[in-house]
């Protein structure tokens, strides 16, 4: 069994994020899914987004590193799009991580003022034409490089394809997900 703090995206704590990490449950690993909007949910990407720049990228980084305390000494932290920023940080900056999980998204190492720490395994999912993700791709494919990790990349435009209740869901590239992600999470556990 692995511990995982999972993060969620711009549209905030969905069914879909909740029934990802259920999937994992189901798979022997224990999940913690904090909210970082405090029960707010949005239907649309644009709209997650404009909450977050309101509230602040880098104040709801923090409030999920808060939620790393405490929760063991070999963690895997997992985040889908703006859940990176939180699961990113915590990962180049806390100790007791072994592994983090990148879902649409990822930011230079240098973001967090370090490179990838040594010994904390990688793995990251993107689609490859996913506008919500041009940017990002460079950094991922740098991560990758650097940290010996895994990018997976899926055919499409979609943004949230492993969210179950939202527009982007594809059954099939979800369940290579959570099929990698699962197969990561056992191999650190």
């Amino acid at each position: 069994m692995t511990d995982v703090l999972l993060f969620h995206h711009a549209l905030g704590l969905t069914a879909g994020v909740r029934a990802f990490a259920d999937e994992l449950r189901a798979a022997g690993h224990s999940v913690v899914t904090p909210d970082l909007y405090d029960g707010v949910t949005f239907g649309s990407i644009a709209d997650g987004v404009a909450h977050a720049e309101q509230v602040g990228f880098e104040a709801i980084a923090d409030r999920g590193v808060t939620f790393a305390d405490g929760l063991g000494d070999r963690l895997v932290v997992a985040g889908f799009s703006l859940g990176v920023l939180p699961a990113q940080k915590i990962a180049q900056t806390r100790s007791e991580v072994i592994g983090a999980i990148l879902y649409h998204s990822a930011v230079p190492a240098a973001m967090f003022g370090s490179e990838w720490p040594a010994g904390v395994a990688l793995q990251m999912h993107f689609t490859e034409h996913d506008e919500w993700a041009v940017e990002d791709i460079d950094a991922a494919t740098s991560l990758a490089v650097e940290a010996g990790g895994d990018l997976f990349m899926y055919p499409g435009s979609g943004h949230l394809v492993a969210d179950s209740s939202f527009t982007d869901y594809v059954p099939s590239q979800a369940d290579l997900i959570i099929e990698r992600t699962v197969a990561f999470l056992d191999a650190l556990g």
